[in-house]
Formats: C-alpha cells, structure tokens, sequence
C-alpha cells in the first residue's frame, strides 16, 4: 500500500485500535471502487396497440446512423436523441393478425405452432430475462396493464404483454392503484399466519398432482400433452409460493411516491405508471417490467373524438384520421421523454443513473394500416451496451427477435436464441 497510515485512517480507544472503512475522501479511492458491486441490469418494455404515422413517425432510411433528422413523431425525444437508437426493418415472419399489437410482440411466436388449434404463443423475452434478473428482487418481473376496461387498444388476446414458459398469459396490475398496492402495500398478517397459509396453498397442490397423477395412465397423446401443460402450471406456481415464503418478514420498502388516486385514465395514467416503473427499479422491487399501454382512453384524454381503430385507417379517408394519429404518436413521445427524464435523474451508486443501467423499449407489432413489417422498435438506455442515437436501418426482414436476443444477452442474459431469431444483431452492439 503506498498510502500512509496516520491518525484520519486509525481511531485510537485506550489501549485499542480500531480501523476506519475505505473512505474515499481519505485517500482509499481505488480500493472503494473496486468494493462497489456491480450495478443490477433492468429491462423496461413498453407495448402500444393500433401502431404509429407511418410517413411521419419514422427517421428517413436514407439517413442512417449519428446526425439524422428527428420527424415529427419523435420530435418531443430530441432533448435525448443522443441516448436512444431506432431501429428499422425489424418483423415477426410469423405475424398474420393486423389487429394484435402486443400479443406476439416480444414472443416471436407462430400462433398455428400447435396442431389443432388456432392459437399458439410461447415466452417472451421479459420473462426469459425475468428468470435469472429476478432471483434477487421481491417480485421476479411486473407486468403493468392499463385499467381500461376490455381491449379498445389493439393489443390482441391475452389482455398480457407478458407469457409464460407455457404460452400463458402473466397477470398483471391493471392501473397505477393495483401497481402501487402491490408494490408497496404489506401484508399485516403475522409471519406465522402467512407461513400457514402458504402450506395450506401447497398442501392443496400436492393433493391435486396426486389426484392428477392417478389420472395418467391410459390417457391419449394429445390428452398427456395436455396433462403436461397443467403440470407445468402448477410447477410455476409451487414457484411462485416458494418465492412468497422467502419474502415474508421483509418489509415492503418505503414508496418514493405518494398513493395514487384511482379513476386516472390516458395521459396521466400513462404519466403515472412511469412514475410508478421508476419507484419499482429504484427500490429494486423488480428488475424487470412491461407496461401493456392504453391507446382508446389516451385519445379520450386528448379530447380526440376519432375511434382508435379508426384513427389507424387514415389512408384515403378524412383528414382528422391522420391528424389524430399524429398527435397520438406526438403525445405518446413527450411521455416517452419525461420517462428518460426521471431515469436520468435517479441517482444510482458510483456517480451513475438508473438510465445507465437500463433499458427501455418502447414499441409495437404493427405499425398504421396494420401492416406487421418494419415494427416500430426504439430501444433507449445504457444497459445493455448498445449504440445510441441512431438510426438503425437493418436489412428488411430482420427477425425482431434477434433485437431481443441482442438485449438479453447485453443485459447479462445467459440464452441463445430467442423465438424465431437468427442471432444477435452486430450493428446494435456498443
């Protein structure tokens, strides 16, 4: 050590000496940063149904890279154009439905997969990243759903941005109210009440896979498969209460934010749960989150009087059609900006930010027209080690799926591939 040791590192007690930590302003600098452990990657997806302005929400592919000019839809974004990258010609080859904007959106999935039946879907990447993200935090991922009523936002079946490994849909919160309750509201029941409940809960499994289990024998293929499907269920829940006993006695943390009030809808409903998002990451309550957004209530907030699936066939009709497609698009990105905003002003340990940590994604299935190719892909945040500000034009047909893959993998993500994709996507990588 070429420090020398004097009285600022060493407090004298009588006839005892006690040792100082590795204070930085005492000259132990390096030494106290190489003690700092490495800061915990996050994923944010951020799913809109309905799409966006075809002719005025994408850069013009014939300005690639660093420099390009921002259009209109994106324009509220400038103040951060240096910290995100758009990316182009991104598609699911599997993708048949004009009307889903988020069903297969981070799944990849071929919807016919399964013989005999006309829906299929399989994981998507927020809970392959939830999987070996969420081991440390309370809650693996948090899906955020808007509290509208039914599916007036082109999100497709599901009601769910969120799959499991079973193809199911994860439930999620619906509105800010859920989110915060679940979040940061305890449980008051004494520990020895939670503990008994939750053996209650697992004793029931347990007689149910005995009972299941006796059923087996003779059973036809497709009803095995079947069998198999609801034993893979009930494994994902023995997980879940496996993970609720571990918590119990860990008091929720403190919310950085006061309660919400419930009856909030559109603009300030979206504002709200990117407030929330931020309380979630900066108490690292969760790692991961997708927030399936609402687009008929946001128009109804704007006092836009044209239907959402109307507004997404302006094409040759009114003009008011592609108007409020603008201003949809327009308002969507300033609530995108003051997200970006809140990241970057959240301190994280070593002089950095939640931003530097994480990645966000904010995008769709579809874009105006419901057409299903170039899928409306911006990617913003440090995280998992991508270029930024710029714009991406990827030969036309690029599996989304590798935009997923290349995500997950910067993000410490041990997988290989990821739905239908191909491989990582090199021009992406930082």
């Amino acid at each position: 050590m070429s420090y020398s040791l004097n009285r600022r590192h060493i407090l004298r007690a009588g006839g005892s000496l006690v040792a100082l930590p590795f204070l930085p302003s005492l000259g132990f600098r390096r030494f106290a940063r190489a003690a700092e452990p490495a800061a915990a990657k996050r994923l944010v997806f951020l799913g809109f149904g309905w799409g966006v302005t075809n002719e005025s929400w994408y850069p013009d592919i014939k300005t690639p890279g660093v420099g390009y000019q921002l259009p209109p839809g994106l324009a509220p974004l400038a103040r951060h154009q240096a910290d995100f990258t758009v990316v182009q010609g991104l598609w699911h080859k599997f993708s048949d439905e004009g009307h889903w904007g988020s069903t297969m959106w981070l799944t990849g999935a071929n919807r016919y997969a399964q013989p005999g039946q006309n829906f299929h879907n399989s994981i998507s990447a927020d809970q392959v990243a939830a999987a070996q993200l969420g081991l440390q935090t309370r809650f693996d991922s948090l899906p955020l759903n808007s509290g509208e009523r039914g599916d007036p936002s082109g999100h497709g079946p599901g009601l769910s941005m969120a799959w499991d490994a079973r193809g199911k849909p994860v439930g999620g919160a619906n509105g800010p109210v859920a989110a915060f309750e679940r979040l940061f509201s305890d449980d008051k029941t004494p520990a020895a009440q939670q503990r008994a409940r939750l053996a209650e809960k697992q004793s029931v499994l347990d007689a149910v896979l005995d009972n299941a289990r006796s059923l087996e024998r003779g059973l036809s293929t497709a009803d095995r498969q079947k069998l198999d499907e609801y034993f893979s269920g009930i494994r994902s829940i023995e997980t879940r209460l496996a993970k609720e006993e571990q918590w119990i006695g860990v008091p929720r943390p403190e919310a950085p934010l006061a309660e919400p009030k419930p009856g909030l809808a559109g603009r300030d409903e979206i504002d709200l749960i990117y407030d929330i998002i931020i309380a979630a990451l900066q108490t690292d309550s969760t790692r991961v989150v997708t927030f399936r957004q609402p687009v008929a209530s946001l128009l109804k907030s704007l006092a836009i009087k044209v239907a959402p699936h109307d507004m997404s066939h302006y094409h040759g009709t009114r003009a008011e059609k592609l108007t409020a497609s603008q201003q949809r698009d327009a308002t969507q990105s300033e609530l995108l900006a003051g997200l970006l905003d809140r990241l970057k002003a959240t301190a994280e340990p070593g002089g950095t930010s939640l931003f530097d940590h994480t990645t966000v994604v904010y995008g769709s299935n579809i874009r105006t027209g419901h057409e299903l190719t170039n899928c409306p892909t911006l990617i913003a945040g440090r995280g998992a080690g991508i270029k930024l500000g710029r714009n991406l034009v990827v030969p036309s047909q690029t599996p989304l799926c590798n935009a997923w893959l290349t995500l997950l993998q910067g993000s410490g993500v041990a997988v290989e591939r990821h739905g239908d994709s191909t491989g990582i996507i090199d021009e992406l990588i930082a």
